[in-house]
């Protein structure tokens, strides 16, 4: 090979060399920047998955879902599932008279020109159109194409029971957020859930167990609504707890609502009238001045009371309905003597009185889990007259649901056990409870209740094999700064079994009228009464708790079977 043969060889092999040397640059620097592309939509995809593309959704960041609410069998009351709402981009929206006629054809209840407004705002990128959309609306706008108009996916509440328990249960707003009930107590406590404007998230939280019962919670509220159809009643409520543990095993008012209803501007008849309310329980407050006699040691099932003629304080008389001469403590109990009750107090003191009523809570405010509650309403004087008519639930006023609370302390043995909405042990229970009274004095008291009933205003609250006890209230209203003959608050407070309750009733009824049978009387015996009757009838079995028949029941059960059999 010539010299001149061996150059261009040469610088042939050079060529070609340089020229790999730029192809292996160029392959590394694509292979740089598809890295980078790469990198950069790894990181896009992993780290800021959740976030949402528009920057105004950035302030709603991914919550944690709502705990589920269930009753105490596990029965869901409320839960949420996924939903689309529509929202708008202004800025990208092409034709502002098009989309507007689009949008309102889907949505009659749109209004025209307020959505005009919200399209055309300046500089805004984030609009709502509408909240929680059915699929099928959702489908039909997306098909539409409109530019700028999307949805964003979001969490709603909903309560597959409906209204049953929905006092209890409470409702949230559009956003998710508590506004009553147990829903808002959830938040309260500090465990915010709201809803989710992006990518929902796997995490579950532990569902937030009810107390309540909802078969329990269905009776109560079925025999309610049957009353307060019958006697005409303004309102009418009812409760079932449970005295050892003080879990509320059903709590019913009405009238209620429906928590999936859009609206909610709930009237005044359909707050919470059993936390939210206070109201003159009349004659049921005796019970409380009983158990302080008592317990103080100033009463006796051997006391007797002269009740022949009205007491005189001051310028004032107290009366009885129905006047005896003398009258024992039973008597005094069974005839509901305003005078006989009144001496036991003032027997007591002012400053024993007042004591009383404090250590029992009637003083306070009930604090439960529910936030809706009202303070009790006092006498602004406390004096000898003040003291003698709050003896029998004159002028002092308080929650039913307190009411029933301190009833169910004095029969269960005498310990102060704090009411719940949640589930709770018997052991749980027990470490928050401390003895109230004495538990011969809760003795004595389950025996008055049983009397009541066999002998007294409560006859028709008796249930074969439950041994029912109780004590009536009738209580004229305040109109206009004035008692009111015409209209009243009958109650009924009770427990059952009585020779060892398990539970606690309260059935209140709010101007009931008289009606067929009742004579025309529109007293606590003829319509709060029965209507307990019935709810016990119906939901101790659901309770667990199995008839014991006496011999007198089963008496009773014969002539009854007996008189069916006659009359065909």
């Amino acid at each position: 090979m010539s010299a001149t043969q061996r150059e261009f060889v040469s610088a042939t092999a050079k060529g070609k060399l340089k020229g790999q040397n730029r192809i292996r640059l160029l392959g590394i620097c694509f292979s740089a920047f598809f890295a980078a592309i790469a990198i950069q939509a790894g990181q896009l995809t992993l780290l800021h998955r959740a976030a949402p593309a528009n920057p105004e959704l950035a302030e709603h960041e991914p919550r944690q879902p709502r705990p589920d609410i269930v009753d105490r069998n596990g029965n869901v009351m409320a839960t949420d599932i996924s939903v689309s709402s529509l929202f708008a981009d202004p800025r990208k929206i092409i034709d502002v008279d098009e989309a507007v006629e689009l949008l309102t054809a889907q949505i009659p209840e749109l209004d025209s020109k307020g959505l005009r407004d919200k399209l055309t705002q300046p500089g805004r990128a984030f609009v709502w159109l509408k909240r929680q959309v059915g699929p099928e609306l959702r489908d039909a706008i997306y098909n539409l194409g409109i530019p700028g108009v999307g949805f964003v996916d979001e969490r709603k509440r909903v309560y597959p029971m409906g209204r049953l328990g929905a006092h209890t249960v409470g409702y949230v707003d559009v956003d998710t957020k508590g506004i009553a009930g147990i829903e808002k107590f959830l938040d309260d406590q500090g465990a915010i859930y709201t809803a989710s404007l992006n990518e929902p998230t796997t995490h579950t939280s532990a569902p937030a167990q009810l107390a309540m019962d909802a078969s329990v919670q269905q009776v109560v509220t079925d025999e309610v609504a049957k009353a307060v159809e019958k006697f005409k009643a303004r309102a009418g409520g009812g409760i079932i707890l449970n005295v050892h543990t003080g879990e509320i095993v059903a709590l019913a008012s009405l009238p209620d609502y429906n928590p999936n209803a859009n609206d909610k501007r709930l009237t005044s008849e359909q707050q919470n009238m059993l936390t939210s309310g206070v109201y003159e329980l009349g004659s049921v407050i005796k019970a409380v001045t009983f158990s302080m006699a008592i317990d103080a040691g100033t009463a006796s099932l051997a006391s007797k009371y002269e009740t022949g003629a009205p007491l005189q304080i001051g310028k004032f008389r107290i009366h009885d309905l129905h006047p005896h001469a003398v009258q024992t403590l039973e008597e005094v109990f069974t005839n509901s003597s305003n005078i006989g009750t009144a001496k036991m107090a003032l027997a007591v003191g002012l400053d024993g009185h007042m004591d009383f009523l404090k250590r029992v809570g009637l003083l306070d405010r009930l604090v439960t889990e529910v936030p809706e509650s009202a303070k009790p309403l006092l006498p602004r004087n406390w004096g000898k007259l003040a003291s003698a008519t709050a003896a029998f639930g004159h002028g002092f006023a308080v929650q039913p649901l307190q009411g029933l609370s301190v009833i169910a302390d004095l029969v269960n043995g005498g310990m102060a056990v704090p009411p719940t909405f949640l589930k709770r042990s018997k052991e749980e229970a027990q470490a928050l409870s401390h003895r109230l009274i004495k538990s011969e004095t809760s003795d004595v008291m389950r025996f008055l209740f049983r009397e009541n009933v066999t002998k007294g205003t409560g006859e028709f609250a008796d249930v074969l094999g439950y041994r029912v006890g109780g004590k009536t209230g009738t209580a004229e209203k305040v109109v206009h700064g004035r008692y009111s003959k015409d209209k009243v608050l009958c109650s009924f407070i009770g427990a059952f079994p009585m020779e060892n309750p398990q539970y606690a009733i309260l059935v209140m009824l709010d101007e009931p009228q008289a009606a067929e049978g009742t004579h025309g009387f529109t007293t606590a015996g003829w319509n709060a009464v029965p209507t307990a009757s019935k709810i016990i009838e119906r939901a101790a079995p659901l309770l667990g708790i199995t008839p014991q028949f006496t011999a007198e029941d089963l008496a009773k059960i014969a002539k009854q079977a007996k008189a069916k059999q006659k009359n065909g």
